[in-house]
């Protein structure tokens, strides 16, 4: 019995595509489902043998829902040896016993008591060979769709595309729910359930032959829903906005998930259809096409009104992404496509090692959603639980009146606030018992991510874009002192390593530029700050910074310091590829948006545009925008130019952002005031979160602008790149480390609105220019700005640190000495970087002037 639990330990664990061990993408064989087909068919009968649901440790340990490494079955990096076929058992219906066994089982082993379900008492097999035996009796040649829209409908909308473009048409929101009941003779009966939010719309059966499809390694059940559905959406002017299905279904049709994300941008959320915690399950007497419409039903329950999928923050703060962990968006191979050979193989090299040492790694931040930390976060989660890296996100909860003063900081450390604005003593106070009784109440408490490695605590923590002080270290980390960058804002940031008594190593990671030569000034706001935050972090062994060593304060030795940059997602909502249909349904949502507060909306494709991309923001340069713009449409004008382009300006929110209501009434009242005949043509809006729409409205402008008078990083601007869009940038921060001037785009100096508009007049006037431009911006993004670089650099810096510990007695640690963590890691894995590999220049750190303090700072605070 112990050596079968074994077995099923190591069968249980579905990456998001097979092998299940497999980081190749490839499909599993057919030897390979039928080992894991007869070795559950075995084992129905056991009732104390189940795969895991989604949600089964999300309070404790969110990397063991997919995959959960144990002594006796770890992780493998490489396909495990192919196996000799199994051959089922004549007798029994194999496949549909192993679908309806990983539905029906119990857990392996719990921490807690499970509540016990009721036990039928029809026999197992019997009961399981239910849902088949109805579909074949119910539906013997299957079901097509039987409702559609109205004729008048379909005209009206044929129309207005033509007229208005994919942005004018209205599309019908719809969910979709997915089933399949399997055969031993290696037949599916597929059923989809299309639902409003209220009720059942319409469904359809198919019978589809697996045997030659397997053999040949194809994924008919996922080519059959993706054409399906596509044609439903189009014939019926539909938007499906998310598809639920079951467990078993994701084993059998391992790329269905990721090809309604990245192919029709359906989100796919993965459930265990029997809960657990009912008394009784009734999907064991359901036909194929009622469970379709279950899933269908469950699938609405994750989204909420703005029509994205639930953010999820459970006990002790732990930030459980996409939708608690029930969206499964990628696969392994999808990730490999982004990169280079030479990055992945590094990456996996680190991936092995924390694997094998099961570490543990915590990352911290101040708020789960809003800014680039979080959206950086939210794809190294769901990276990490690909590859079986145990990793956890954690927020505080969350308290008013502490963003506010958060802000202030933020503010004061960029140099954009008042002169002599300064933070009081019981504001930092505030922030101290803000983040001390998060600490206490649940990272300190029994089996919290800051107790011993012993007691159920973390192997590494890294603290993101907040400093905490937290009790009971020898150097407390301060608290959140700057804010989450907005979706298009990525910048400053500083990780810190801390020597625990126990073995424990803390980074602490903040955002935002600082402006070091005020700093640097005695007496200053800014030193006096930057005082209360030393005073807390100095003892941290390595401090990580975006790689611009002006923003790093000089009291940080340099033999800590290490440069990191920021990243975005390549596969995630804002920078995936999205078709002409789904793009005009995020268009229409902007219009909408834009119609419901009286203001412009886009006339796209009959009118080109601009864009700017960034959270409402004193930093961001939008008064700049808006000169640029004006004094574009002078030179126009002038010029005797006529295809004149809109301008949009535009942001999401976030919840520490107080400052974005000012902001974008300032930006009203300098347009009205200043160029009230220009309103007609520019688009000023906040929006609700919507990583899509915010794709859209980029993926499809003209010329993005980026003109921020104080910047950090900021990714926006490679995604612009890589979106294929010329950009025109201020040389400021990190943005030139992205952006080869005269090639990709044009580098400003800031606060040049003059520059802007004769380059803007470039681009518009010049098609051959715009195309060259276009190319060199969507082949020349480097590896280092792609979650799979990002999480390269952090599994090194998590493996390096649990290996080597922090120095003591001249021995362990790890030098930094400003150099980059990319090239660390890719030198310790074996893979340095070639000459002429796409990279970040590194001339930009190499040659710096650094402001001293004539007068030494009190560490006090």
């Amino acid at each position: 019995m112990q050596q079968l639990h074994q077995d099923l330990r190591h069968h249980r664990k579905p990456l998001d595509e097979p092998p299940v061990s497999s980081p190749s993408g490839e499909l599993p064989s057919l030897d390979q489902r039928q080992h894991h087909r007869h070795l559950t068919s075995n084992n129905t009968d056991n009732p104390s043998v189940r795969h895991p649901r989604p949600d089964d440790h999300a309070h404790a340990d969110p990397t063991s829902i997919h995959i959960a490494p144990t002594a006796t079955s770890p992780v493998q990096v490489e396909a495990p040896a192919p196996q000799a076929p199994t051959p089922a058992p004549a007798t029994a219906p194999s496949l549909l016993a192993a679908t309806h066994y990983e539905l029906n089982q119990s857990p392996v082993s719990s921490n807690a008591a499970t509540p016990s379900r009721s036990q039928s008492s029809t026999p197992v097999k019997h009961r399981r060979l239910k849902p088949f035996i109805q579909a074949i009796m119910a539906f013997e040649k299957g079901r097509k769709f039987s409702t559609g829209t109205s004729v008048h409908r379909k005209r009206q909308m044929s129309t207005l595309v033509e007229k208005e473009g994919h942005f004018g048409p209205a599309l019908t929101t719809l969910y979709l729910g997915i089933s399949a009941v399997f055969s031993d003779d290696h037949t599916a009966v597929v059923a989809l359930a299309i639902h409003d939010t209220i009720y059942l719309i319409d469904f359809s059966i198919k019978h589809i032959v697996l045997d030659d499809a397997l053999r040949m390694g194809a994924d008919v059940i996922a080519d059959y829903v993706i054409s399906e559905v596509e044609r439903y959406e189009h014939e019926n002017f539909a938007k499906f906005i998310g598809a639920g299905l079951p467990t078993t279904l994701k084993y059998m049709s391992p790329t269905l998930c990721s090809r309604l994300w990245l192919e029709l941008d359906i989100v796919p959320i993965v459930m265990r259809p029997d809960d657990e915690y009912k008394e009784k399950s009734f999907w064991d007497v359901k036909r194929v096409d009622e469970q379709a419409d279950s899933m269908a039903r469950k699938c609405i329950m994750n989204f909420g009104p703005s029509l994205v999928p639930l953010l999820q923050v459970g006990f002790r703060g732990i930030v459980q992404t996409d939708a608690g962990f029930r969206a499964h968006l990628t696969t392994v191979q999808n990730h490999k496509d982004t990169c280079t050979p030479a990055t992945w193989d590094s990456m996996l090299t680190y991936a092995k090692k924390l694997r094998h040492t099961k570490t543990k790694i915590a990352f911290f931040s101040s708020t789960p959603q809003g800014g680039g930390v979080a959206l950086m976060r939210h794809a190294l989660v769901r990276f990490a639980r690909l590859l079986g890296v145990d990793l956890t996100w954690y927020v505080p909860k969350p308290r008013p009146g502490v963003f506010r003063i958060t802000k202030n900081i933020h503010n004061i450390l960029q140099g954009v606030s008042h002169p002599d604005q300064r933070i009081s003593a019981e504001e930092k106070q505030a922030i101290i018992d803000w983040i001390t009784e998060n600490a206490n109440r649940y990272w300190f408490s029994e089996g919290g991510p800051l107790c011993t490695p012993e007691a159920g605590g973390a192997d590494v923590v890294i603290v993101s874009n907040f400093f905490g002080c937290l009790p009971e270290f020898p150097s407390p980390v301060v608290p959140s002192f700057m804010q989450e960058r907005q979706a298009c804002s990525v910048s400053w940031h500083m990780t810190s390593a801390y020597r625990n008594p126990h073995p424990q190593y803390l980074p602490i990671h903040g955002t935002d530029d600082i402006r070091s030569d005020l700093v640097a000034k005695a007496g200053s706001p800014q030193a006096d700050i930057w005082d209360f935050l030393w005073s807390n972090i100095q003892g941290c062994d390595m401090f990580i910074s975006h790689p611009i060593p002006i923003f790093v304060p000089h009291t940080v030795p340099r033999e800590k310091v290490v440069y990191f940059p920021a990243t975005t997602d390549w596969l995630d909502g804002l920078n995936k590829h999205l078709n002409k249909w789904d793009s005009g349904y995020y268009g229409h949502i902007y219009n909408v948006a834009c119609h419901s507060q009286r203001m412009t909306e886009l006339n796209w494709p009959a009118r080109k545009y601009i864009i700017q991309v960034a959270r409402f923001d004193p930093a961001k340069g939008i008064p700049t925008v808006i000169d640029s713009y004006a004094e574009f449409r002078r030179q126009c004008e002038k010029a005797n130019f006529t295809d004149v382009p809109q301008l949009v300006v535009c942001g999401n929110g976030s919840v520490d952002d107080p400052d974005a209501s000012l902001i974008y009434d300032q930006t009203m009242s300098q347009l009205e005031t200043y160029y009230p005949d220009l309103i007609k043509d520019v688009s000023i809006m906040r929006l609700d979160p919507n990583d899509q729409l915010i794709n859209t409205l980029l993926a499809n402008a003209h010329v993005v602008l980026q003109l921020s008078t104080r910047e950090g990083f900021e990714v926006k601007v490679s995604e612009a790149l890589h979106a294929g869009r010329p950009v025109i940038v201020t040389n400021t921060g990190g943005i030139p480390l992205q952006v080869k001037d005269k090639v990709n785009g044009f580098l400003v100096t800031p606060g040049d609105w003059k520059a802007v508009a004769g380059h803007l007049m470039d681009l518009f006037t010049n098609e051959e220019l715009h195309a060259k431009m276009s190319y060199e911006a969507r082949t020349g993004v480097s590896d280092e700005v792609g979650t799979v670089g990002n999480a390269l650099g952090w599994f090194y810096l998590a493996a390096q640190w649990h290996e080597v510990g922090v120095e003591k007695n001249g021995k362990g640690g790890i030098k930094g000495n400003e150099k980059w963590v990319n090239d660390m890691a890719r030198e310790e894995a074996g893979f340095p970087y070639k000459e002429g590999e796409n990279r970040l220049p590194r001339h930009f750190t190499q040659s710096k002037e650094l402001p001293v303090n004539t007068k030494p700072v009190s560490a006090s605070g």
